[in-house]
């Protein structure tokens, strides 16, 4: 037998499991801080509206150019995890992130706008920044695949998804107060100074060696399912498809859940940041404890019906609290339902991201930059799509289309299967 590589330990030895649990915090952590960067606009977005002359359709084109950028480097980003080293990787990424916040503070100076106009300014940043979010969670995601024994890995995934809770929770208050009181430059500019500190942090308390970088024949026999390429495998191209369409769903409260209550709702400014933080604090519970449930629910039923059995009935749930909110006359029980909705959609990311890394294995770089594409392929057309059917046929309408493609999602489910898991011998589990 070859001899293990230097740091890349045995899934389910003692080591590798204080090591995983290291990693899925500093994981967290980064990710956390690229998604506030990430969502940041969608607060200070009506003063910036407002202040720089942009009408909805055109800040649509402003979400959009972020998802262009994020969606077109998410293949690119999945080969390059599987060869730059994660330390260095998330540390260049947090520069970048702090650079293009900053830049993005100043647009609309005479100095930055002269050239080519404000709109495409911000087009132009947005679309960078999503090149540099791209490789975020294919990154993490094969980490995680070589650092943590694969009964583990919905948990372990569905903490380093909470990221999108924390740096969606965080942003609306923080950076909505910053807003209020100083304005939307300052809130960017609070926002650039997070990330970094996340640079920061990443580059000096994060050892070399805490992070494999290659999987090795011990690591496939402890659990992974996939030898070859996940793109042969038609289970992954069902788990894709309906990632898909989890993603064009979750990109509608991500994107217009805050314009939505204070243009169609009516709510005031600061009262829409409190409602926006309050899906995305539910999240903090329960991505985390979709992963755990999902990992449990393995144990007892299997690889395959034990994945399936929570995206089934949270994503057919989701569906139905999201019809409830856009037709009650309400606006509170609007804002209950589709916080509700929002906290089932992201409830199933950690089984989604634990099933890509089973079936994809030592290849999880490459699945997960495919499988993410496909999200954010949905999550493209969800920002344009959406205040166009918003526009001609109303928010009902949109909402519902939303809810439609939930259930689809759910569906594609039953197509998909995993192989189960089988422990190395001898392997504490």
């Amino acid at each position: 037998m070859n001899d293990p590589a230097p740091n890349a330990l045995a899934p389910g030895s003692i080591p590798a499991k204080r090591t995983g649990r290291r990693l899925v915090l500093l994981l967290t952590m980064a990710a956390s801080v690229g998604y506030l960067c990430r969502v940041d606009i969608t607060v200070v977005a009506p003063r910036l509206m407002a202040e720089l002359g942009l009408s909805q359709p055109e800040m649509g084109k402003v979400f959009g150019a972020f998802l262009h950028g994020y969606t077109l480097f998410q293949i690119p980003s999945g080969w390059l995890a599987g060869r730059v080293p994660t330390r260095p990787l998330f540390f260049a990424l947090a520069l970048g992130w702090t650079a293009l916040t900053f830049t993005n503070a100043l647009v609309g100076r005479p100095y930055l706008s002269l050239a080519i106009g404000t709109l495409p300014w911000l087009m132009v940043l947005r679309f960078v920044l999503g090149i540099l979010a791209a490789p975020t969670y294919p990154a993490a995601g094969r980490a995680i695949s070589l650092s943590v024994s694969p009964e583990r890995q919905g948990s372990a995934n569905g903490m380093v998804l909470a990221s999108i809770g924390i740096g969606s929770a965080v942003t609306p208050p923080l950076l909505g107060f910053v807003t209020l009181h100083w304005g939307w430059r300052p809130a960017l500019l609070v926002a650039a100074l997070l990330a970094a500190l996340a640079a920061l942090f990443w580059r000096w308390l994060v050892p070399p060696a805490q992070i494999p970088m290659a999987a090795r024949p011990s690591q496939v026999q402890a659990g992974t399912t996939a030898c070859k390429s996940p793109l042969r495998s038609r289970s992954f191209w069902f788990l894709t498809a309906s990632y898909t369409l989890q993603g064009y769903v979750g990109y509608v409260f991500v994107f217009w859940f805050f314009l939505y209550l204070v243009q169609v709702r009516r709510f005031e400014l600061l009262q829409a940041a409190w409602l926006t933080t309050l899906p995305w604090i539910l999240s903090l519970l329960v991505i985390p404890l979709g992963g755990v449930a999902s990992d449990w629910a393995v144990k007892r039923w299997g690889s395959t019906w034990g994945r399936r059995a929570l995206p089934l009935p949270a994503l057919t749930l989701g569906a139905g609290s999201l019809l409830l909110g856009a037709r009650t006359s309400s606006a509170w029980l609007a804002a209950a339902s589709l916080t509700v909705a929002t906290a089932l959609v992201l409830a199933t990311e950690g089984p989604y991201w634990a099933s890509m890394t089973t079936i994809s294995g030592p290849h999880s770089g490459t699945g997960g930059g495919v499988m993410n594409f496909g999200s954010n392929l949905g999550g493209l057309i969800s920002p344009l799509i959406t205040p166009w059917l918003a526009a001609r046929l109303g928010w009902e309408t949109a909402l519902a289309l939303a809810a439609a493609l939930a259930v689809v999602g759910a569906l594609l489910w039953f197509g998909i299967r995993i192989d189960p898991v089988k422990a190395k011998p001898g392997t504490s589990e």
